[in-house]
């Protein structure tokens, strides 16, 4: 197999930024996810003519859920409980809402479509960052609930 090494990351990528590209990925062609997120980290360079891995480290940062809700069934009612998140899952989350958002949008490729979304998500704007404030609300207005967590 030959590689392609001018569309490959630098060899000091962060396993954040594996992490990344693997949810990226479909049906298993990594390389293709690769190229997308290198293409995406230089038309966020372009675009802010500021370091894109601290624009991704702040847009992670900004999407991460504190807290979030859990259907709980306690007497034939089912409760929706709030919980915090631990932060193995905050992370999941949040590339999760991130690569969803940009999925979701129409019109130009994939590495525009992240870098806009990215660059969005460390400005605290952008449908990922309404994602986790939506998921706040819906803890906030259940705190009442609270107390069935320890069930």
């Amino acid at each position: 197999m030959k590689s392609n090494t001018k569309n490959q990351l630098p060899e000091n990528s962060s396993p954040l930024q594996e992490k990344f590209i693997n949810y990226i990925m479909n049906d298993g062609k990594k390389s293709t996810a690769r190229r997308i997120f290198s293409e995406t980290f230089k038309i966020i360079k372009k675009k802010t003519s500021e370091d894109s891995e601290k624009i991704f480290k702040q847009a992670i940062d900004n999407v991460k859920p504190k807290l979030e809700v859990k259907a709980k069934r306690i007497g034939g009612a089912v409760y929706q409980v709030p919980r915090e998140v631990k932060p193995n899952r905050q992370v999941t989350l949040a590339f999760r809402w991130l690569i969803g958002a940009a999925r979701d949008k129409k019109g130009s490729g994939m590495a525009q479509k992240l870098a806009n979304e990215l660059i969005d998500a460390s400005n605290e704007q952008g449908i990922a960052v309404k994602k986790k404030e939506d998921t706040h609300k819906m803890a906030q207005a259940n705190k009442a609930f609270a107390h069935f967590a320890r069930y």
